[in-house]
């Protein structure tokens, strides 16, 4: 069986996520055989696995770090809010339903066989199982049937690293605190602290971690510096959506020659999808909130959301929508997921997924949507018919569906398997690969996506841009549109400006492995993580 160690953090967003990624890849480098697991993943960032189920994005990540391919018993539960107050509750990859808050709360118990059950799948194939907790474990009015931090290292008899953020200051009260107001029981199972996004000289913090160590008797495994890592962000704590300044910059730092502009919706997820863009030359990427950010926009993208109607709602509320109306006659807008069904002509809800009842789209593209409890998880490879046929691969996740009555589709797509429903079974047995051909695919495999109109598209397949070949078209379109380019050349100077985004995605794990070495005691993880710390 598999050797655990858990990291737990003082609040959300202390680090973990990425210092469980980059414990996954030092073991791995190691040669040891790591896999993720977080019991519990509330985001609106997910990701769909090889076998068209649902999961966080966080674990898809780690999975990555630790050369693995992702699964679910890698986050057996995860909450994609749709209200303050309201979730919808994936249980191992499939939509078990929305409940409140309060009705969540008194299922927990139940959830608890589901979640050993894919603990322990995993632990019987890996030799280390690296455990992202959530939140804090000081939450103690939600400590009941926890599973998800103390509990859950209770039940799987795993030492805890906590980490703290210096960032946000008074991190020697965050380690202090969290640890005191747990039970004996609980704070013994802490074997070492970590004080996570230090900036500044470690000897001016020395006086500290001493002093801290004199009061409750737990080691400091690490002060880990500040980290330039770009990874795929989980939800919307993400320090990209809050970045507006340098709008006239690339990511290098250059004077970029074409703005896109993505609107920060209140319920905004998978917006993964515009990361490639941010690293393009030439291209000033932000995320706006407000009408008057769109005025120098040369590209409009609307994202996914977990709420379309009550978004769009927003939208209309403060302007966003009537900006995007009258920037769409002159610069393209498109919109994925969320953002299509919102460009379209009518929303209708006769379930009450969302909103309920129906309500007026932006009216841009010839569309509608229903919408029902049926969700689609596929992953699919296609071309995007709009932008030259270039090839394009990603996945969708939504519920209801899109019919199309004019202009033209935006891609054809096929899945790399059968595309599932929430009321059909996968069957992974014989599943052979994505290759036109195998499993009995054909070209009546096909299908068209999304529409365009003029200058507006819109799209459910998330990832589109991953791609080199659709980065470059994007590129040499924004190209011609800004005078760059006449209307029929390409780009060749140099080399077309294109992004692997596999490639960056290694050398991110591989400089975030480094920097852990550097400034976590690796020895003292391995004694904790083979119990002999004492």
């Amino acid at each position: 069986m598999a050797r655990p160690i858990m990291i737990q953090g003082t609040m959300s967003n202390a680090g973990k996520s990425l210092l469980a990624a980059g414990l996954c890849r030092i073991f791995h480098q190691d040669g040891y055989r790591t896999a993720p697991f977080k019991s519990q993943n509330m985001a609106l960032n997910s990701y769909i696995t090889a076998d068209g189920l649902e999961m966080g994005r966080a674990q898809a990540v780690q999975a990555e770090a630790a050369g693995i391919l992702p699964e679910t018993a890698m986050n057996p539960i995860l909450l994609k809010p749709t209200s303050h107050t309201g979730s919808q509750v994936i249980v191992n990859g499939r939509v078990l339903g929305n409940y409140p808050a309060s009705q969540y709360y008194k299922m927990k118990g139940q959830l608890i066989p589901h979640v050993l059950r894919a603990y322990e799948s995993l632990a019987s194939r890996f030799d280390i199982i690296v455990i992202e907790g959530a939140g804090s474990p000081a939450e103690i009015n939600l400590r009941e049937n926890d599973f998800v931090n103390m509990g859950l290292a209770k039940m799987v008899d795993a030492p805890v690293l906590l980490a703290g953020d210096i960032d946000r200051g008074g991190v020697f009260a965050q380690l202090y605190g969290t640890a005191a107001l747990l039970a004996q029981e609980e704070r013994q199972r802490i074997r070492g602290f970590i004080i996570n996004k230090f900036r500044g000289d470690k000897e001016l913090l020395r006086p500290g971690l001493s002093m801290l160590y004199e009061r409750i008797p737990i080691p400091v495994a690490g002060v880990v510096p500040y980290m330039d890592i770009d990874l795929d962000d989980e939800d919307s704590l993400a320090d990209r959506l809050s970045s507006t300044g340098k709008d006239c910059l690339d990511s290098n730092g250059n004077h970029a020659f074409a703005k896109i502009a993505v609107l920060r919706l209140p319920r905004i997820s998978n917006f993964t999808d515009f990361h490639v863009l941010e690293r393009l030359p030439g291209i000033a990427l932000r995320y706006v909130s407000r009408p008057e950010e769109l005025l120098d926009a040369d590209l409009i993208l609307i994202p996914g959301t977990k709420n379309t109607m009550g978004d769009l709602k927003w939208m209309r509320e403060n302007g966003l929508e009537a900006a995007v109306l009258r920037k769409a006659g002159q610069i393209p807008v498109m919109g994925i997921c969320g953002g299509y069904q919102m460009l379209g002509e009518t929303l209708t809800d006769p379930d009450g997924v969302e909103e309920g009842g129906e309500m007026r789209g932006m009216g841009l593209l010839p569309v509608s949507t229903r919408f029902s409890r049926k969700k689609t998880r596929s992953r699919v490879m296609g071309t995007a018919e709009a932008f030259g046929r270039p090839p394009v691969y990603g996945y969708e996740i939504h519920m209801g569906e899109t019919v199309r009555t004019g202009g033209q589709a935006f891609c054809r797509i096929r899945p790399e398997f059968p595309a599932l429903h929430e009321d059909q079974e996968f069957q992974t047995a014989g599943f052979k690969g994505n290759c036109l051909g195998e499993n009995g695919l054909g070209a009546s495999d096909f299908r068209e996506d999304g529409c365009v109109k003029g200058r507006v598209f819109g799209t459910y397949l998330h990832g589109v841009f991953d791609s080199e070949e659709m980065q470059e078209a994007l590129w040499n379109a924004l190209a011609r549109q800004k005078g760059i380019l006449d209307q029929k050349e390409q780009w060749t100077a140099g080399g077309v400006p294109s992004f692997s985004l596999k490639e960056y995605k290694e050398t991110q794990y591989e400089k975030l492995a480094q920097v852990l070495r550097e400034n976590l005691d690796m020895e003292m993880i391995y004694r904790i993580l083979e119990r002999k710390d004492g």
